[in-house]
């Protein structure tokens, strides 16, 4: 039914047959191309996971860093200054 405008309504339609259905035309098979999955690791995220398994505490620099403690040995006029020149050139 067609509907144009408010005072005017078509008639009735006819009623067509569906449409014929298309055969669906099965393509050929085709071979899969091969898969082949590969992951390639560049040189500085396999340095980043060696860096990773450092543990975060040297505990070998702590024990000798507290043995010069404990002996009084640590805090040197030579370390102070490397210190300090360090301390100044991390804040200039």
């Amino acid at each position: 039914m067609h509907v144009y405008g408010p005072a005017y309504v078509h008639g009735p339609q006819p009623i067509n047959p569906p449409h014929q259905p298309r055969v669906a035309q099965t393509p050929a098979p085709q071979s899969a191309p091969a898969i082949d999955d590969r992951l390639d690791i560049s040189a500085g995220a396999q340095l980043a996971a060696r860096l990773s398994e450092i543990p975060d505490i040297r505990q070998d620099k702590v024990a000798t860093a507290r043995a010069a403690i404990a002996s009084g040995t640590y805090e040197t006029d030579g370390r102070l200054d490397v210190a300090l020149d360090r301390l100044l050139d991390e804040i200039a």
